[in-house]
């Protein structure tokens, strides 16, 4: 697998983590997560870039998939994109801190990573879910990501043999590595 230079690498329990600043679309990975919105029908940003990027079929798969919950994610093919598969996540709108966003935001990095080992996938991609339009703190959002997955693949790599934060800007990678960081890993 080919990345950009990642601003942070590290081991964990044989899942190599690292930090990057990219755009998601373009990485060979088995897996990329989408900051998906409940319908999974597209929307901007990040959901956006990624359905254009992918193809109409995308779309037409999603329909089948009947939504998704705030904090659950759903898979599909990848199509046009390097990346086999799109991971759906539906991160939670900020609301001030006290309605359950951050059990929802946890709960959309540990269900990925629970769809990417039933599928046996070894490479996974995050983007920074629920940071732009949702508003989600991206300090506190980094902390939630990178917490939750050091916590599933130190419990249960299964499959996964690297996990890769794709970031979209310097900032947010900062913010990544500052996590990565704070648990004492780089």
């Amino acid at each position: 697998m080919s990345l950009p230079a990642p601003l942070a690498m590290v081991d964990t329990n044989g899942v190599m983590l690292s930090v990057i600043v990219a755009d998601i679309t373009t990485l060979p990975v088995d897996a990329i997560v989408n900051a998906a919105n409940a319908s999974l029908l597209g929307g901007g940003g990040v959901d956006g870039a990624i359905h254009r990027a992918a193809g109409k079929e995308l779309v037409k798969e999603c329909e089948t998939l009947g939504g998704c919950e705030t904090g659950g994610a759903k898979i599909t093919r990848g199509y046009k994109l390097p990346a086999r598969h799109v991971i759906h996540a539906v991160g939670p709108v900020w609301r001030g801190g006290d309605s359950g966003e951050d059990v929802h935001l946890t709960s959309c990095y540990a269900t990925a990573l629970d769809l990417a080992r039933t599928h046996r996938l070894a490479s996974i991609a995050f983007p920074a879910i629920s940071t732009g339009i949702y508003r989600f703190p991206p300090e506190r959002a980094a902390r939630i990501a990178v917490g939750t997955v050091v916590s599933e693949v130190s419990a249960a790599p299964g499959s996964i043999t690297a996990a890769v934060f794709c970031c979209f800007s310097q900032d947010a990678a900062a913010h990544h590595v500052a996590a990565l960081n704070e648990l004492g890993l780089v």
